[in-house]
């Protein structure tokens, strides 16, 4: 069972102190996102199910973004009929670099955020929809979700002035529900840790 699946369960549903219920079933999902350790590794990993976006997020700087990760996240959103979307972020670090444009010939919506922007434009993105944030440690996931989902208290990290690396600050996915006074209502953000790899060893060559 992962995060984004729907299941059956039968007991005492109500949550209350001492409350029993189980998972009897998991419903056939639609999608899901999943990955490998590295491209020669067996073992696939399935991170959520039943996303309708894959936001993929990049920093502009402090990591700057990886092609090559960007590239293997749209492989795996395409061949499971996901819609990417990549946000950009820190903008206000450095501007929105180039290589990025060459995704609006794939149909890739292109957005970017700096500190105290208007979130306006990504909550309309979100808006009804059930969406996944991947990318590094340390490019402002957690923060994003914390604008966006009041009292989410996600854990905010730091990125290593050395190496250039953020910090894992998540352990796991979680999955947030958007606050209807912030007119998202009926939507769900995921949160997830951060991805240094993103092995594709479990798709088809043909695929990939």
């Amino acid at each position: 069972v992962v995060v984004g699946d729907f299941v059956g369960i039968v007991g005492d549903t109500s949550g209350k102190p001492g409350s029993l219920a189980r998972i009897v079933n998991v419903k056939e999902r639609k999608n899901s996102l999943s990955r490998t350790v590295d491209d020669a590794a067996k073992v696939e990993r399935i991170i959520v199910a039943n996303i309708d976006q894959l936001v993929i997020v990049v920093a502009a700087a402090n990591p700057e973004p990886r092609r090559g990760l960007i590239d293997r996240f749209l492989v795996s959103a395409f061949d499971e009929g996901v819609i990417p979307i990549i946000l950009v972020t820190k903008t206000d670090l450095a501007p929105v670099p180039d290589f990025l444009q060459e995704y609006h010939d794939l149909d890739v919506q292109v957005i970017s955020t700096k500190s105290g922007d208007d979130l306006s434009q990504i909550k309309e993105l979100l808006h009804g929809k059930t969406s996944v944030l991947v990318g590094h440690s340390g490019i402002g996931k957690s923060t994003l979700i914390n604008a966006l989902v009041p009292h989410a208290d996600r854990v905010i990290g730091e990125v290593n002035e050395i190496t250039g690396r953020g910090r894992h600050t998540s352990s796991s996915a979680i999955a947030l529900p958007l606050p209807p006074e912030l007119k998202l209502s009926e939507g769900w953000i995921i949160d997830t840790p951060g991805i240094r790899a993103f092995g594709l060893a479990h798709m088809a060559p043909s695929i990939i």
